[in-house]
């Protein structure tokens, strides 16, 4: 089983590093995003999560009805964001991973919030690592798992849904391939713009072949399909992403 309290931990440390640049530094992968603004975004969910986790929650609770500490307009440090980890982390490991709460996509777990906060850490490690000018690194096996936990979570995110319902592709599927360790998965997009998906090897209306870290990055829009092997109709698989909005 999949330690994701120690991979919070692990990644929270790995944000550090940028997390001491500037709070102004742009973050070209959220636009109008600066560092310090995505340091407040994580260290906030952190707050948020282990709120949720500590009460017991059971229903819908957003980030914005917790408070996170900081002033009307203050930006949180590496300091600040690492408090709210560890804090997160304890409330974590002192919780059956089974225990029943509130979760916004399919799950309604303690567990289920854990592996969310990891791969919310991951992704935007690699967005503060990349304003940086750096070259991020993904566990080949950790960057699996991201892709079904999106892919899994896809039909709870109601706000993805919405735009994808505008595509009128329903029917519409895409394959992916990791080539760096096993995985395929298979998507479809439903009625409303719902998306269901399965794992194996299947045909679709388009494919790509990469390894798991890059199909995670391009399902997530960090990266362009430019440089890898896409098969099918790769203008429907980009119109899907640009609409996905991930």
């Amino acid at each position: 089983m999949t330690d994701y309290c120690s991979l919070i931990e692990s990644e929270t440390a790995r944000v550090a590093r940028p997390a001491s640049a500037p709070a102004d530094t742009p973050v070209p992968a959220c636009p109008g995003w600066t560092m310090g603004d995505l340091i407040t975004h994580l260290g906030t969910m952190h707050r948020w999560v282990t709120h949720m986790v500590s009460t017991r929650n059971q229903d819908p609770l957003w980030s914005r009805e917790v408070p996170n500490g900081l002033a009307e307009g203050e930006s949180g440090d590496a300091a600040w964001l690492a408090e709210g980890s560890a804090e997160l982390v304890r409330t974590l490991r002192a919780t059956d991973p089974a225990t029943p709460l509130w979760t916004w996509g399919p799950g309604g777990t303690a567990g289920w919030w854990a592996r969310r906060m990891t791969f919310e850490l991951v992704v935007h490690r690699v967005d503060a690592e990349q304003a940086l000018g750096l070259e991020p690194e993904l566990d080949p096996a950790l960057a699996a798992d991201g892709v079904e936990e999106l892919l899994g979570n896809l039909a709870g995110a109601r706000w993805v849904s919405r735009r994808l319902a505008e595509l009128d592709l329903t029917g519409t599927t895409f394959h992916l391939h990791a080539t760096d360790v096993p995985g395929e998965w298979t998507f479809t997009q439903g009625p409303g713009g719902v998306v269901t998906w399965e794992r194996g090897h299947a045909r679709g209306d388009a494919a790509v072949r990469a390894p798991a870290g890059d199909l995670l990055l391009l399902m997530y829009g960090r990266r362009s399909c430019d440089g890898l092997p896409v098969f099918g109709d790769r203008a429907l698989l980009e119109r899907w992403l640009a609409a996905a909005g991930l």
